[in-house]
C-alpha cells in the first residue's frame, strides 16, 4: 500500500485541513465544476493510482448536494486506480432514516450506504451514527466512532458530585450509560413521543433529577425540540442546573439561539463534525480531528481501531 491520499468535499474544509494537519500529511485539491445545466463534475487533483484514498465529507446542509459531490468523489478515485478508497462521514445525516415506522415511505440511510458503495467506497470511517442498524445498512466494513471520550474529558473540569446524565428519549439510552459510565455519575432517561420532525412530547423523566445537576446527552441537535420538550420536564422535577451535549451541533432554525437564552442552561456542548454555528456565549466546540484522524492512520497502517471507539459499552 503506497501512502495516504487525503480529499474533502465542500461540506466541511477546515475539519479536513485540521484532520489533514494531525496525520502530518497534505490535504490535496478537487475541482469542482458546475455546468450551465446544474449538473456537478469533480476531478481529484493528486494521483491516486494505488494509493490508499480517504475523502472526507459530511452530509451537511446542503445535503443533496454534498451526497453528491462525496458520490462523484468516489467514482473519481475508483476511476483513477485506487487501491482503496475510504469514506470519512463525520456526520451521516441520512441514519434518521433508518427504519419504516408510516406506510409507503423510504428507508434513505440503507438507500445512501448502497449509492456509496456503488459509487466506489471500499470502507466507511463514521462518527456517532444516529442509531446502532445504521451500521449495518453498509455492505462494506464500517468502523464506528463515538465523541464520548471527547465529552467527558471536557466535562470533568467541573464538580460531577451532584450530577447525573440524562438522556431526551430511550433511543440514546444506552450511550448515556457509558457516558454517565465515563463520568462517574447516575443517569435518567425521558419517556418520549415524537409526532413530527419538530413536534415532541416527554410525559415524564426516569429517574432521581430533583435538585441535581444535569449534563443532556443527545446525538445531535437539529431544531431543538426535543431539548427544550425535555427543559420543561426537567424544570418541573427542581433540577439545579443544566448543561446540554451533544455530537452534532446541527442547530437549525435558531435552535442555538432559544437554547442558549434558557437560563437554566449553563453551557452547550458539540463537536465539529459539522460546520460550529456562529459563537455564542453559552456554546463550546470540542474538536474530533484528532480521533478522527488517529482511526485514519490506524486503517492505513492495519491497525486495530477498536480503541478509539471502545466506550465501555
Amino acid at each position: 500500500m503506497r501512502d495516504i491520499t487525503v480529499f474533502s468535499g465542500s461540506a466541511h474544509p477546515e475539519l479536513a485541513e485540521e484532520i489533514c494537519a494531525h496525520l502530518g500529511t497534505p490535504l490535496h485539491p478537487v475541482q469542482i465544476h458546475r455546468f450551465a445545466n446544474d449538473v456537478l463534475e469533480v476531478q481529484l487533483q493528486a494521483n491516486c493510482r494505488e494509493r490508499d484514498v480517504f475523502l472526507i465529507q459530511p452530509l451537511v446542509p446542503p445535503t443533496q448536494e454534498h451526497l453528491v459531490e462525496l458520490l462523484l468523489m468516489l467514482d473519481a478515485a475508483r476511476g483513477a486506480s485506487a487501491a482503496r478508497t475510504t469514506v470519512v462521514l463525520p456526520h451521516y445525516a441520512y441514519a434518521r432514516s433508518d427504519k419504516k415506522d408510516a406506510p409507503r415511505i423510504s428507508i434513505g440511510g440503507r438507500l445512501v450506504a448502497d449509492l456509496m458503495v456503488a459509487a466506489g467506497a471500499s470502507r466507511v470511517l463514521a462518527m456517532t451514527l444516529h442509531s446502532p442498524q445504521v451500521h449495518g445498512f453498509f455492505s462494506v466494513p464500517v468502523d464506528h466512532l463515538h465523541a464520548l471520550r471527547e465529552l467527558a474529558a471536557h466535562f470533568r473540569q467541573y464538580d460531577l458530585s451532584n450530577t447525573v446524565v440524562v438522556s431526551p428519549d430511550l433511543g440514546n439510552a444506552k450511550e448515556a450509560a457509558a457516558f454517565s459510565r465515563l463520568l462517574g455519575t447516575d443517569v435518567a432517561m425521558g419517556a418520549k413521543q415524537r409526532f413530527s420532525d419538530d413536534r415532541v412530547v416527554i410525559s415524564s423523566v426516569i429517574g432521581e433529577v430533583a435538585g441535581k445537576d444535569v449534563i443532556i446527552l443527545d446525538d445531535e441537535i437539529a431544531k431543538g425540540s426535543t431539548v427544550i420538550e425535555l427543559l420543561d420536564r426537567l424544570r418541573e422535577q427542581g433540577v439545579r442546573s443544566v448543561r446540554v451535549a451533544c455530537t452534532h451541533g446541527l442547530f437549525s432554525g435558531g435552535a442555538l439561539e432559544r437554547l442558549g437564552a434558557l437560563p437554566e442552561v449553563e453551557e452547550i456542548v458539540c463537536t465539529n463534525t459539522v460546520p460550529p454555528p456562529k459563537p455564542c456565549d453559552k456554546l463550546t466546540v470540542l474538536s474530533i480531528a484528532p480521533a478522527l484522524a488517529e482511526a485514519m492512520r490506524r486503517i492505513h497502517d492495519g491497525e486495530s481501531v477498536s480503541a478509539l471507539f471502545n466506550t465501555g459499552q
